[in-house]
């Protein structure tokens, strides 16, 4: 399985993707699956959807390191977690790569994208005039998905609905980098809450951000 990037954040957590290189019995061959599993993948309309459902099952049971089956479930706020691990997790995917965060410790958001200029056509829906009116995100296509990619990691993290991303996640400035961090301010029904969340840009066009800090006690 080719996963290209592994990285212990720390003793306790760890951050991987892979990319997609299998075919579906390839990856279904490395899986243990229950009837309620077959039926989701049965459900999907196209061969992406499964590779990429497919693909982070199949990291997150590498990243675990183990042959027992992974009981991976979705409360009613589509948030998953495991119901046989103590792990906290977080899954994203795009085109040809999936990823996933564990940690023991902390709550966790991760969210992987690929680059695209169309994003300037959306970024009124996501950042606000004063975060626009950063410099390095503004017009900049790979501000903007650091940015992107930073409130979707924060929303994971979270795990509630009605957290909006242009309302109550607020980027503070940062300065732009194939590599680095910011910090945000993060509005939740038990007060705000500043955020570091860590970035990096793959060589082949893909952004990618994350987030790890204790859960939020009370509204679970």
């Amino acid at each position: 399985m080719p996963v290209v990037y592994n990285k212990n954040i720390d003793e306790h957590s760890v951050l991987a993707i892979w990319k997609i290189e299998e075919t579906e019995a390839e990856l279904l061959a490395g899986l243990q699956l229950k009837q309620h599993e077959w039926d989701i993948i049965s459900s999907f309309n196209n061969g992406k959807r499964m590779l990429h459902w497919l693909s982070t099952r199949l990291l997150l049971r590498t990243l675990l390191n183990t042959a027992e089956y992974i009981d991976c479930q979705f409360d009613e706020d589509g948030k998953p977690y495991l119901t046989n691990s103590d792990y906290k997790i977080s899954l994203s995917h795009s085109y040809d790569y999936a990823a996933v965060m564990i940690s023991k410790d902390n709550a966790v958001g991760v969210d992987i994208e690929l680059i695209k200029h169309k994003i300037k056509t959306i970024k009124h829906k996501f950042l606000n005039d004063i975060e626009l009116a950063q410099r390095q995100i503004g017009d900049n296509t790979e501000g903007l998905y650091v940015c992107w990619c930073a409130k979707e990691a924060i929303y994971k993290w979270h795990g509630k609905k009605g957290l909006e991303f242009k309302q109550h996640i607020h980027i503070k400035p940062f300065k732009l980098k194939n590599e680095g961090s910011l910090n945000a301010l993060v509005e939740l029904p038990t007060g705000t809450r500043e955020l570091t969340v860590n970035y990096f840009k793959t060589k082949d066009g893909y952004m990618l951000g994350y987030v790890q800090a204790p859960e939020v006690i009370g509204i679970r």
